[in-house]
């Protein structure tokens, strides 16, 4: 879903990376105010994000010459709550980007409002709601994985129109 240079259309792609940024400076925001819960997760956050971006980095072949790989969002969610979750794949997307190539400059916006927000705040809410009812974690984080990549591929879908 890394969306590449050239794919987007000019507002697209600025109406998304505006809104990508205006949120995420929220989130700092929010995570700056609570210092004595991030002190407690930073450890966490950092190893996450490391091991997102390692997993993120196997690409397995399928047909149609392109390829599969895992995302992480809905992990990152469950795991250090979403606003550390989307802050974790945002900086995934971003490094990924700038040093691999993987989606292209002018659709970061794009690529962090899908894999990096719409994945982990799906995925978060989905768990939660999933485990509230089945309180069984492998069908929680089964379906909180599934339903956070149909929702930001469906989101990629609408923005490439």
């Amino acid at each position: 879903m890394h969306i590449p240079d050239g794919y987007l259309s000019p507002a697209v792609a600025g109406v998304t990376l505006l809104l990508t940024s205006g949120l995420l400076l929220v989130i700092i925001r929010k995570i700056s105010s609570a210092k004595d819960s991030l002190n407690k997760k930073i450890s966490l956050f950092t190893a996450l994000s490391a091991g997102i971006f390692v997993a993120q980095m196997i690409a397995w072949p399928i047909p149609g010459g392109t390829s599969l790989h895992l995302v992480g969002g809905a992990l990152a969610g469950i795991l250090v709550g979403p606003w550390l979750g989307i802050l974790s794949m945002s900086l995934v997307l971003l490094v990924q980007c700038l040093v691999f190539h993987d989606g292209g400059l002018t659709a970061i916006g794009a690529n962090i409002l899908n894999m990096g927000v719409i994945g982990v705040l799906a995925g978060y809410a989905v768990f939660k709601l999933a485990y509230r009812v089945s309180k069984k974690v492998w069908l929680s984080g089964f379906l909180a994985g599934w339903l956070s990549l149909t929702l930001a591929g469906l989101a990629c879908g609408i923005e490439l129109g």
